[in-house]
């Protein structure tokens, strides 16, 4: 996220903020979704309009009782120090049913959210049921489909997305698989998707074993080296 969109700010802690990168504030968008209004990053609000109108088609009744807790909060992820909320570029929403917000950790899910994870997974946004600390209330947009946008100029000039760089504050599966591979050679992180201190503690300590810059971020001659692909 930071490599393709950039910082939404220069400091976070778990209070929602506003974002203060000019860039990103003339992507932000405030648009009637259906069931609900929402202000995020302009794509991400377009593809919700769609992912919702499917629901409606498809699951009627979950639609009739949608809700939102918020979608651009910038922030720090719940619980962490580090790691920086998709939230925080409007690329993220909650949803509440029947005015309930289903809780975070609890190792259960609304019923309703379950029904239509589908419909989110097959527009491209991942569900936080998944997460390490169950959060089903959160969905948010994938990293492939970002860089699809970020290649279609949907999110500025066309070009090429750069080269994924995984760095502290990111967060997600590609953060899961770097752990999982670290683990196999040594280590003893605890595998939950969040790029903090510890996780770059020892991709430096790896980095100069290997004879890398140990600048922390896992590139790809750091991802080549730990045969990520």
């Amino acid at each position: 996220m930071l490599s393709l969109l950039g910082n939404p700010r220069d400091d976070y802690d778990t209070v929602c903020r506003e974002i203060t990168n000019p860039s990103l504030r003339a992507k932000i968008r405030l648009q009637d979704v259906g069931p609900f209004r929402v202000r995020g990053i302009a794509p991400a609000v377009e593809s919700l309009e769609q992912v919702l109108i499917d629901v409606r088609a498809e699951v009627p009744d979950v639609h009739a009782g949608l809700g939102t807790a918020g979608m651009l909060c910038a922030r720090l992820v719940r619980g962490s120090t580090s790691s920086i909320s998709n939230h925080s570029w409007g690329t993220a929403i909650d949803l509440t049913l029947d005015g309930v917000l289903d809780q975070r950790g609890d190792g259960t899910v609304q019923e309703g959210l379950a029904r239509i994870a589908p419909i989110f997974n097959r527009h491209g946004w991942f569900w936080g049921a998944a997460f390490r600390t169950e959060d089903a209330m959160h969905f948010e947009v994938s990293d492939q489909l970002i860089r699809r946008w970020h290649g279609e100029g949907r999110l500025g000039v066309g070009r090429a997305a750069p080269a994924m760089v995984l760095n502290l504050g990111d967060r997600g599966p590609e953060v899961v698989a770097l752990q999982r591979r670290l683990n196999e050679l040594g280590a003893s992180l605890v595998v939950d998707g969040d790029f903090g201190p510890a996780t770059r503690a020892v991709v430096v300590a790896f980095q100069a074993q290997a004879g890398l810059v140990p600048d922390g971020m896992v590139g790809s001659r750091t991802s080549e080296r730990l045969g990520l692909g």
